[in-house]
């Protein structure tokens, strides 16, 4: 594991399209499948990374708490599943299920997706408003594994509210920190330099 942080995407950038599939209902996800929302949550995630399992309960609160509001949620899992199989598809639809996710839950296999958001590290996190342009991209709180903090979501938390009540996201924002995505040999995007992260 290579401790990472998010890549930090210039605010204010289109969210990029993407075509995958909901490995719990199998139905096809893009953006289109969000419109109408006021805004949309992108979030990458892994099965097996310590980061992601720390949170996981939050990031399935956070699908409930806002749903009446209209916030759209997608997770997506981009890491390589053949030296990583416990984030193959039917393991990211076991954490869906065991964690209760109301929100689609997609594959990204081959890594396409992670690319086109600049995806570094798990969790990470990228917010758009209504008319899908980046407002926040960075940490769900300040709580790590071992720093003992409690889980909150308080950043992304305060950034959902401000965009669901129409509202500026403050642009000083913190990067999420994680496992690196575990990219297919050779597939390494530029932007990954497995340097190891300060938090």
């Amino acid at each position: 594991m290579v401790r990472t942080a998010s890549t930090m995407l210039p605010l204010g950038v289109s969210a990029p399209d993407f075509n995958l599939t909901d490995v719990v209902s199998e139905k096809p996800i893009s953006l289109a499948t969000f419109a109408g929302k006021p805004a949309l949550l992108v979030m990458f995630i892994s099965v097996h990374c310590p980061f992601v399992k720390h949170v996981q309960a939050q990031l399935a609160q956070i699908g409930k708490d806002y749903a009446a509001q209209g916030l759209g949620v997608v997770a997506i899992g981009s890491n390589d599943i053949e030296k990583y199989p416990d984030d193959a598809p039917e393991h990211l639809q076991g954490l869906a299920h065991s964690e209760g996710f109301n929100f689609p839950v997609c594959a990204d296999l081959d890594q396409v997706v992670a690319k086109a958001y600049t995806a570094a590290c798990t969790p990470d996190f990228f917010l758009f408003d209504s008319e899908r342009y980046l407002a926040y991209r960075g940490q769900l709180d300040d709580s790590r594994p071992s720093n003992g903090k409690p889980v909150t979501g308080q950043d992304l938390r305060q950034a959902i509210e401000l965009l669901l009540a129409g509202k500026e996201v403050d642009p000083n924002q913190r990067p999420s920190i994680g496992c690196n995505i575990k990219w297919i040999p050779g597939n390494e995007p530029e932007y990954f330099t497995g340097v190891r992260a300060e938090d």
